[in-house]
């Protein structure tokens, strides 16, 4: 037994150093192999997109309706989202207390042009009696301040007629421009009055509507410089209302107004689009994206399964000339098409990226192409 031992233990010790020198032949074979990886050269490209802007929606004109008397609301003539036409009637207020007005007025006018009218007799005759030298000039003065003053109540009379008219023709309250009628908080019944806080209702005038938006200042200069300075808002492209569901707005509209003066706090100037609404599908008070269509001729493109991101920066490997690669920081547009990112920085025409397998990659790390495509 002991011979058998010291027999197979020196076997074994050299079975096992040729088993240790395969394996670490195989490794020292591996550790020496460089990986294929896919590499793209940069060239421009052309590239189209939108850029979105949240936005509100307006009426041409939202006009708040309030009542020019005080009374109760005896009849509502419209419903809320109603379409009315300039002059139709709203709201009715109570008309008793205001036609009794007006009946006193007139009746006051009345009065006052018989008492004018029996002044200017008076003074008529006054005159005629002082020119025969009957009556003292004091008496004939008298009798012309009477007639002044007779006269003078006429007016007064006439104006509070026409204030009793006004205020009688003001409970039919009327639309002043063609809309549609907003949210009606009051009801028949309820007592109005000229210093409410809260308008009878709002009506819009939506033939067309305003879309109010705004852009940083680098925005405005950047948009400034592809449609040109000079004419700024003559040249810029039509521009697409994304709404609230999601849906493209069916008709393009135009930029009409940018802000002279861009907000300290916010860095934006507001700028506003104009729509035509012909059926009415836009409502004041809505919201949505306004997309203005933009080009770039001289992109340089990079796929985004090329690129990774830390601590939100973008990186990509560029390909040395002596096969090596370099983690490299671009900077990008902030459009996301789904496929591809716009760099600004970092990357230029000419440069080889690594396209696939980038997780596998270190800064510094030498391989071989596999095979290289163009940016078309």
């Amino acid at each position: 037994m002991r011979w058998t031992k010291n027999f197979i233990r020196p076997i074994a010790g050299a079975m096992l150093c040729i088993f240790l020198f395969s394996c670490g032949g195989k490794n020292g074979q591996n550790a020496g192999l460089v990986r294929e990886y896919a590499v793209m050269t940069l060239q421009p490209d052309s590239m189209e997109w939108f850029s979105n802007y949240p936005a509100a929606i307006k009426g041409k004109r939202d006009i708040e309706i309030r009542p020019n008397v005080s009374g109760f609301i005896t009849e509502l003539k419209v419903d809320e989202g109603s379409i009315v036409r300039k002059g139709q009637v709203l709201f009715v207020i109570d008309t008793i207390p205001y036609k009794a007005a007006l009946k006193v007025a007139e009746a006051n006018v009345e009065v006052a042009k018989a008492s004018a009218e029996t002044a200017r007799l008076t003074a008529e005759n006054k005159r005629e009696l002082q020119r025969r030298d009957i009556i003292s000039e004091y008496d004939l003065q008298m009798a012309e301040n009477s007639y002044a003053s007779a006269k003078a109540q006429l007016a007064q009379a006439e104006a509070q007629l026409v204030n009793a008219r006004n205020n009688d023709s003001y409970t039919r309250v009327t639309s002043p421009l063609n809309g549609v009628v907003g949210e009606i908080p009051f009801r028949v019944g309820s007592l109005v009055s000229p210093s409410s806080a809260t308008p009878l209702t709002t009506v819009s005038d939506n033939s067309e509507m305003y879309v109010y938006f705004s852009m940083t200042e680098r925005q405005i200069l950047e948009l400034a410089a592809q449609y040109g300075a000079e004419n700024f808002l003559k040249s810029l492209p039509e521009v697409s209302l994304k709404l609230s569901d999601g849906s493209i707005y069916p008709l393009k509209g135009r930029i009409e107004t940018v802000s002279g003066i861009i907000d300290s706090q916010t860095g934006s100037s507001n700028m506003r689009a104009t729509f035509e609404n012909p059926d009415r599908l836009l409502r004041s008070g809505g919201t949505g994206v306004i997309m203005i269509p933009m080009k770039n001729d001289q992109a340089i493109l990079v796929p985004q399964k090329a690129t990774y991101e830390i601590q939100d920066k973008k990186f990509v490997y560029v390909l040395n000339a002596d096969s090596t690669v370099t983690s490299t920081e671009i900077a990008i547009a902030s459009i996301d098409d789904g496929k591809d990112y716009m760099v600004l920085s970092g990357v230029k025409a000419g440069d080889r990226i690594v396209t696939e397998g980038i997780n596998t990659l270190k800064d510094g790390m030498s391989i071989k192409v596999a095979g290289s495509q163009n940016n078309q």
